[in-house]
């Protein structure tokens, strides 16, 4: 009986050094689980405070640029409304025109780019003053050559 008691004795012996052994690797599995989390912790933290700062930066940046883009809409429909834009929008519509008559008649192409010719040297005369100023003001009758009707009878 002596021999199973040490047999005994020293089996728990055994068991009790094993069980602090696995004991302490457990402690220390554990200590370092929650460092690691701690850092993790730490790390979502500052992430989300960075993305949070970045977050808010892009709204304030939207926000600007929204207020930006309304200024712009504002501004743009000011000048729009500015004496004279009305009558450029007009010439933009009118040169349209004119250079569709250019490509679909056939004649008309010649014929205008010489009236245009001419009316641009009259202005030029005009606008230098080599014609009176008061034809600037007033204009006359033109020295343009006027189709004459003709009497179908």
């Amino acid at each position: 009986m002596d021999k199973f008691l040490i047999g005994l004795g020293s089996g728990l012996l055994l068991a009790l050094i094993v069980f602090m052994i696995m004991e302490i690797k457990l402690r220390s599995v554990k200590s370092t689980a929650k460092a690691d989390n701690d850092k993790l912790k730490s790390m979502l933290t500052d992430r989300m405070e960075i993305e949070s700062e970045g977050i808010t930066r892009l709204k304030s940046e939207n926000e600007k640029l929204k207020k930006e883009n309304e200024n712009l809409r504002i501004s743009i429909q000011t000048y729009a409304q500015k004496p004279g834009r009305k009558e450029l929008q007009r010439l933009q519509v009118y040169q349209t025109a004119v250079d569709r008559l250019i490509i679909n008649s056939p004649g008309f192409g010649a014929a205008w780019q010489a009236a245009l010719k001419d009316s641009e040297i009259e202005f030029e005369k005009t606008y230098i003053g080599v014609q009176p100023f008061i034809k600037k003001l007033i204009p006359m009758k033109t020295d343009a050559a006027v189709i004459k009707e003709i009497d179908e009878s």
